[in-house]
């Protein structure tokens, strides 16, 4: 996935086993903001967690139709910037807002991916 802020979309950029990318396409569409998509996770059903800069929220949305789930809505101001999942089992998505300099944090039902380290 990519977050092509300016866009205001996140494109879906599938890697090739050689490394090259196929069928690159929009995923989603966003709209409303200042801004637009900046930080992505994945949590463990494959769902994509889109942080949307100048929107102050959230987004989930389904793994293979794009469809929106929950939203988080910041507490601090509309600068959701990057997220990233953390805490017991996964299951904690710390987002950051950069405006207020605030690390938020939600408890979610579905656990983050895990992340492999890559050895040189």
């Amino acid at each position: 996935y990519l977050a092509c802020t300016r866009a205001n979309a996140v494109w879906k950029c599938p890697i090739m086993p050689d490394g090259t990318l196929r069928k690159v396409g929009v995923f989603v569409q966003l709209s409303g903001g200042t801004s637009g998509p900046d930080g992505l996770a994945i949590d463990a059903e494959d769902n994509l967690i889109v942080c949307h800069n100048g929107f102050g929220a959230v987004w989930q949305f389904s793994a293979v139709l794009g469809e929106p789930g929950p939203r988080l809505n910041s507490p601090r101001g509309i600068y959701t910037t990057n997220c990233a999942f953390g805490g017991p089992e996964r299951r904690t998505l710390f987002i950051t807002e950069s405006k207020s300099g605030s690390i938020l944090k939600a408890e979610l039902a579905v656990p983050g991916r895990p992340l492999h380290s890559r050895q040189l």
